[in-house]
């Protein structure tokens, strides 16, 4: 049976903004082994799927530094401190793309990005009757386009790989196990 491993030794490491660099010395008690690992602390993500009251899903396109390209994606970014996940994903739908709603977000799910060496979670959210109540307020380095795609357009712009950002697959995944396409 699979046991957590033990840990012997911890170093913080560099602060690089959207993370920290931990070092983890830990030990497999069952096998012996001891091993060195990094750990990245990161604060906790959202992305929503906002969603019009004419069945459009609000999509952002922007340019992604750690690939070198142009992604379509749902808004999304980080929960500031002392902020609840689904006011954050509501603001950066806001600030991404000018599209709110009356009603609260709806939770869709929480996964884990990358277990292997990320400590954080994504909450995936969706926002049902969106429509567009103001302007953009991008951040600094942020130059986002909006678009509007057909709800029933984005299982064929998945499998087109014209969506492949894994986090927003995830929230369309939760989307489609709890309301369909």
């Amino acid at each position: 049976m699979v046991k957590r491993w033990q840990t012997l030794e911890a170093k913080e490491g560099s602060d690089l903004k959207i993370f920290r660099v931990n070092w983890f010395k830990r030990q497999n008690q069952e096998i012996g082994k001891t091993g060195d690992f990094v750990v990245l602390d990161s604060p906790l993500w959202v992305n929503i799927i906002p969603i019009t009251k004419n069945n459009e899903v609000v999509l952002v396109r922007q340019y992604r530094h750690g690939i070198d390209e142009i992604t379509l994606e749902v808004p999304g970014g980080l929960v500031d401190k002392y902020e609840e996940p689904q006011d954050a994903a509501e603001r950066e739908c806001f600030e991404e793309t000018g599209y709110k709603s009356k009603s609260r977000a709806i939770l869709l799910g929480e996964n884990h990005p990358n277990p292997a060496f990320l400590n954080n979670v994504c909450f995936s959210y969706v926002w049902f009757d969106c429509e567009l109540m103001g302007k953009q307020k991008l951040d600094g380095n942020e130059d986002i386009d909006v678009l509007l795609v057909p709800l029933k357009d984005i299982p064929r712009m998945i499998l087109d790989n014209e969506i492949k950002h894994s986090l927003v697959l995830t929230a369309f995944f939760f989307y489609s196990l709890k309301y369909g396409f």
